[in-house]
């Protein structure tokens, strides 16, 4: 016995201590060289899905759809979702979701406005107010996930009745006109200021939504904190095993997520140039379906922001090309509802690659 345990380290020694455990990847070809790819890349998917359904509608429609005037009225229709997206990207990479993001949004907006024109406060102060009414609202649901333990789902839906309900209660269901705040606080209206380049017609709006992107992803992919999001999203116990203090970055994930709600209520009244309280009803599950369709994984940790800017422009791409063709609306509803469908069915395929 001792002779052979003799000749088993005399192997080992004369093998290198490096070759003792070998871990070889069976997982050949191009299907496996593709799912690799689309897991470390996963924006790659809707980006590709983009392309291919504006060159499909180029085609289809010719210079009525593929022109500058065209593709440049897609991004301000996704302005207002695309923001707000980005708020529940953020959310959903640590694994969690938020059904009051556009309650909060809209709440933002009404408190905006009410206190200019309800208290004569200067608008920047109210602008201030409302930004920071988002931010208040984001910090109490991150205190019931983190500190109370409570689901991201029931808190959120609670939220987003509270929120509703004390939107229409403090604004008395009253709608600020465009006229009014254009004669008297023109700078609620920033975001709808228009400027030509080219052929193209750009807002502040779409401007302020693509640099929130980008500097979003500069910040997650870049910064310690952005790692730690990815690591709660991805196993909060492992990263509290790491060091990574799990209460406050889900806590400061819901507030940016809050104040970037603000920033949107104060979009959306550019966009429609009133105060109303009725507005921006379905962009809670509007931004879902385009973090979903955008390859950010439900299930936390994995995901690019980008990837929700590319779905926000998918469904507008298919909204307006459809409309364009004459198409009945309900086609759009159909075929964004397949592709929420197929993009959850990649997310489990290339989650595979880590299994």
């Amino acid at each position: 016995m001792s002779g052979d345990a003799d000749n088993f380290e005399a192997a080992v020694k004369a093998k290198g201590a490096e070759a003792v455990a070998e871990f070889k990847d069976t997982r050949k070809g191009v299907l496996a060289t593709i799912q690799h790819a689309l897991h470390v890349n996963p924006a790659l998917v809707p980006l590709f899905v983009l392309v291919a359904s504006i060159i499909g509608f180029g085609l289809l429609l010719g210079s009525k759809f593929f022109s500058p005037f065209a593709l440049t009225l897609i991004l301000q229709q996704v302005q207002i979702v695309g923001i707000v997206a980005a708020a529940q990207s953020l959310v959903i990479l640590t694994a969690g979701i938020d059904l009051s993001v556009g309650a909060i949004m809209v709440l933002s907006s009404v408190v905006m406005g009410q206190f200019t024109f309800r208290y004569g406060i200067p608008v920047e102060i109210s602008i201030t107010l409302g930004l920071i009414t988002g931010m208040v609202c984001g910090y109490i649901n991150g205190w019931l996930v983190a500190v109370m333990k409570l689901p991201p789902f029931i808190v959120t839906l609670g939220m987003w009745q509270i929120v509703l309900a004390s939107n229409f209660l403090y604004s008395a269901n009253e709608t600020i006109r465009a006229q009014e705040i254009e004669a008297n606080a023109p700078l609620l209206q920033l975001f709808a200021t228009k400027f030509q380049v080219g052929g193209a017609v750009l807002t502040i709006g779409v401007i302020f939504m693509v640099l929130l992107m980008l500097l979003l992803t500069y910040v997650l992919k870049q910064t310690a904190w952005g790692r730690h999001v990815y690591a709660v999203g991805d196993d909060p116990d492992a990263a509290q095993l790491s060091g990574v203090n799990v209460r406050r970055t889900l806590i400061s994930v819901y507030v940016l997520s809050g104040l970037i709600c603000g920033f949107a209520g104060w979009a959306l009244i550019g966009r429609i140039g009133s105060v109303s309280p009725t507005s921006g009803q379905l962009a809670n599950i509007e931004s879902i379906t385009a973090v979903v369709i955008g390859g950010i994984s439900l299930f936390g940790g994995r995901g690019s922001i980008l990837g929700a800017l590319f779905g926000a422009l998918i469904v507008g791409v298919f909204t307006l090309g459809l409309r364009l063709a004459g198409a009945d609306a309900q086609w759009t509803y159909l075929l964004i509802g397949v592709l929420i469908i197929a993009a959850v069915a990649v997310d489990q395929w290339i989650r595979k690659v880590s299994a």
